[in-house]
C-alpha cells in the first residue's frame, strides 16, 4: 500500500532527552512555489528561527524543544532539511537555521500531496523524542491534488495527542487555490488548539513564521497534560 510506503522510511533515531515539545515543521516546495519564492520561505523560516521574539519562547522553559524540519511536495517527495535536534541553547537554533538557510530545494516539479506530507510528519514524530507535547506544522500555498488527502492521513497514521498547524502562503493568484482558507481550517488543522497563520505572500513568511511560532511556543507554557496522555 501507498501508505506503507511513507511508513517504512528510516529516519534518524532521536535522543531520549526530556523535552516539553517535538515540533515538526514542513514547508511546501511543490510546483507552484517557483525558485524565488522557495528563497523566501528557507530565508524567512531561518530568520524567523533566530528572531528574539521567538528566540526567548524557545528558552521560556528549562525544559527544550525538540525540533526536525523537512520539505514535501508530491507523494514520494518529503526530504530532510535539519533532523531532529533538541534546542537547549542559541547555538542550537543557529544550526537548525544555518541547516535551513543553506538548503538547496530537492525537487521543483511534483503537485502538492499534503496528506502523504502528513503522514510522512506523523512518522517523523513517532520516531523521534518522546516530549509532553507533539505538534506539526505544515505550511503551504495550495489545496491537495495528489493521492489521498488529509481525511486518509488521519485515519491511516497515528496522531494520537498530536496537534496540527497550519500556516498558509495565500499568495497564489490562479484559478484552484481559492478555497485554501477554509480547506486549512476545516480539514488540515487537528487536535486542541490548534490555528492557522497566514502569510500574505512569500515576502510575508517571516513574519507569519514568527507570529506561529511564538505562538506554538508559548502554548506549551500553559501548562497540562494532552487530552489521553497518561502519567
Amino acid at each position: 500500500m501507498q501508505w506503507g510506503l511513507i511508513a517504512g522510511l528510516t529516519l534518524a533515531a532521536a535522543p531520549a532527552d526530556a523535552c516539553r515539545l517535538a515540533l515538526v515543521l514542513a514547508i511546501d516546495v511543490s510546483s507552484s512555489v517557483d525558485a524565488a519564492e522557495d528563497a523566501l520561505q528557507r530565508q524567512g523560516l531561518a530568520a524567523a528561527l533566530l528572531a528574539p521574539d521567538v528566540q526567548s519562547a524557545f528558552f521560556a522553559s528549562p525544559d527544550p524543544v525538540a525540533l526536525h524540519v523537512f520539505e514535501w511536495s508530491g507523494r514520494y517527495n518529503q526530504v530532510t532539511l535539519s533532523d531532529w535536534r533538541l534546542i537547549e541553547a542559541p547555538d542550537d537554533l543557529r544550526m537548525v537555521a544555518d541547516a535551513v538557510s543553506t538548503s538547496t530545494r530537492s525537487y521543483d516539479d511534483y503537485p502538492t500531496a499534503l496528506g502523504y506530507a502528513l503522514g510522512h510528519a506523523a512518522v517523523v514524530l513517532q520516531r523521534g523524542p518522546d516530549c509532553l507535547f507533539k505538534t506539526i506544522d505544515v505550511a503551504g500555498d495550495g489545496i491537495n491534488n495528489e493521492g489521498f488527502g488529509p481525511a486518509e492521513a488521519y485515519a491511516a497514521f497515528p496522531f494520537r495527542n498530536v496537534t496540527v498547524n497550519g500556516l498558509i502562503v495565500n499568495a497564489a493568484d490562479y484559478e484552484g487555490e481559492v478555497n485554501l482558507i477554509p480547506f486549512y481550517t476545516e480539514e488540515v488543522i487537528r487536535g486542541p488548539g490548534a490555528f492557522v497563520e497566514i502569510a500574505n505572500s512569500f515576502a510575508d513568511y517571516e513574519a507569519a513564521m514568527r507570529r506561529k511560532l511564538v505562538r506554538e511556543l508559548g502554548v506549551q507554557m500553559l501548562g497540562g497534560v494532552p487530552s489521553g496522555a497518561s502519567g
